[in-house]
């Protein structure tokens, strides 16, 4: 048996896409219904699993692993933030996810939204 988190608790929204929304990309709302992506620093309300056309399917709750950057967040409730290249950092200013896991040789981090 393998341990999995994967359709715990998922939730996913349709918004309307802000140029620069991809798949993958760490969102933040930036108008009405709409999301767009995150710059380094921002909080994000979640992740992109899907486009199309002009909406953007987003992943507001449930279990995502990311690339991090920079030190390694730690396991437990940690506050992160987005950073570049839809990656997140460990950072106090963020907001709070319990993770549940940190493989710092492929530096990805598994943590509930």
């Amino acid at each position: 048996m393998k341990v999995s988190f994967e359709g715990i608790g998922e939730q996913v929204l349709s918004f309307n896409k802000a140029s620069g929304v991809s798949k993958g990309s760490l969102v933040k709302l930036s108008t009405n219904a709409t999301v767009a992506a995150c710059a380094a620093g921002n909080k994000f309300a979640g992740v992109c699993v899907n486009v199309s056309c002009s909406f953007a399917e987003v992943k507001t709750a449930g279990y995502v692993e990311l690339a991090y950057t920079g030190d390694a967040p730690s396991v437990g409730y940690a506050a992160l933030v987005a950073a570049a290249a839809d990656k997140v950092k460990a950072d106090s200013s963020g907001r709070e996810y319990l993770v549940i896991k940190v493989d710092t040789t492929a530096q990805t981090v598994g943590f509930m939204m």
